[in-house]
Formats: C-alpha cells, structure tokens, sequence
C-alpha cells in the first residue's frame, strides 16, 4: 500500500521561507535564489516516489544543504576574468558579497569554521532547526551535531573580542 501525500503545492506554501532561508545562509546572497530554486525542481522530481510523510521539512532541507554544496563546488571551479593576466592566481575577494551582511567579521569568521561545524551553525541559528533535524541534514546523529554546534560556538568565542 503506498502512502497518500499531499499535493506539492501545500509542501511550498508551508516551507518556502525555511528553504530560501537555508539556502541564502549556506549559499550567499548571490547564489541563496537559485539553490532554493534548485532545491525545489529536485524535490519536486522526487516526490512521487516518497515512501514516507513523517519529516517532510527535513527532507526539503537535506536537499537543499545538499543544492547549496553543489553550488559550492560548482563556483569552485568557475572560471574568473581577469583583466590582468599577472593576477591569475589571485583569489577574487567577496567584497560586494559582504557588504550585503550585518556583520562581515562574524561572517568571516563563520566561513573559516570548518566545513561541518559551519553547517551545523547556519542549520541552527539561521535556519532555526532541533538538532535531530540537523543531523538528518548533515547524515550524523543529534550527539554530533550538538557537539559540532558546540565546538563551533566555542570557537567564535575564542576569536571575538
């Protein structure tokens, strides 16, 4: 016997903000659109298929964690115009990026955690989740995501002033 779900639409309208919102904190404010987007086409493919109705926030915030890394790994390796060919190996700087956050040292200071414990950051206090949600994301158990959260914090009060 297969499972009833809801229509797609009822799926949007109660966690649209929740999936923008994760997506721009994970992705940046220049990316945060189209991984939401992204995060939307894959989960609407995949919906019919669903065998289960119990944690569909979850499920829409695993794949949109997973939208946002692709997105990270895809700007990797996209390729940078230069005006100065002497400047090739030059890392580009964010600026505009940054000057769209409250807080750019904090910022920074977030996307030098580690890549776990930066996750488990933004899943926590940008997109609001219970640490069992987090670790549905993040594919570890509630324990370690606490712990990554924890050690993440107590690195950011070690740095600030």
């Amino acid at each position: 016997m297969g499972v009833t779900l809801p229509p797609f639409q009822h799926l949007v309208d109660a966690h649209w903000r929740d999936v923008a919102r994760l997506a721009h904190a994970l992705a940046g404010p220049v990316d945060g659109d189209d991984v939401a987007q992204q995060a939307w086409t894959q989960a609407l493919a995949a919906y019919p298929r669903l065998r289960s109705t119990t944690n569909l926030r979850g499920w829409l915030l695993t794949i949109t964690h997973r939208c946002a890394m692709d997105a990270h790994r895809h700007r990797a390796r996209r390729a940078v115009p230069h005006d100065d060919p002497g400047r090739l190996g030059e890392v580009p700087t964010a600026a505009a990026a940054d000057a769209a956050l409250p807080d750019t040292d904090l910022w920074h200071r977030v996307g030098a955690l580690p890549e776990r414990q930066r996750e488990a950051v933004v899943l926590k206090y940008v997109a609001d989740l219970d640490h069992p949600t987090i670790a549905a994301a993040l594919g570890c158990s509630p324990a370690m995501s606490r712990r990554l959260v924890s050690d993440a914090l107590a690195t950011l009060r070690k740095d600030l002033p």
